[in-house]
């Protein structure tokens, strides 16, 4: 694992994460003002505000690291050896059939401990 040095904190930076989460704001804020609007306006609206602010938010250097990371993480989801069609159908019938098995056993306890209670409480002879 690569040691990575903790993004430097400029004022510019700074600004533009200020300047993201207002944007944000707004577009939540303007999705409520313009309630008369039809509501797909209003979804492309906020759409585009989110974008924007992400676009900005990628322009510091938190941005620069999360986008490193999605990049990282990509790199790391190819080397996964994924189950073949018929391993995933065997692991989910095992799945089914223990799902069955183990409602089927608590099904039964609950019948009994009613049972038993039923008959400590005298309501049952």
């Amino acid at each position: 694992m690569a040691a990575q040095a903790e993004p430097s904190k400029s004022p510019l930076d700074t600004a533009k994460l200020v300047l993201a989460i207002s944007l944000l704001i707004a577009g939540i804020l303007g999705f409520y003002y313009f309630s008369a609007w039809a509501t797909v306006y209003r979804v492309i609206g906020i759409l585009a505000v989110a974008g924007m602010a992400v676009a900005l938010l990628f322009t510091t250097a938190l941005g620069e690291t999360i986008w490193g990371f999605i990049k990282e993480s990509k790199v790391e989801v190819r080397k996964v050896v994924w189950p073949t069609r018929q391993e995933t159908m065997q692991a989910t019938m095992m799945v089914v059939a223990l799902v069955f098995v183990v409602g089927l056993i608590l099904w039964l306890l609950d019948m009994f401990l009613f049972w038993g209670v039923g008959i400590l409480t005298g309501q049952k002879v």
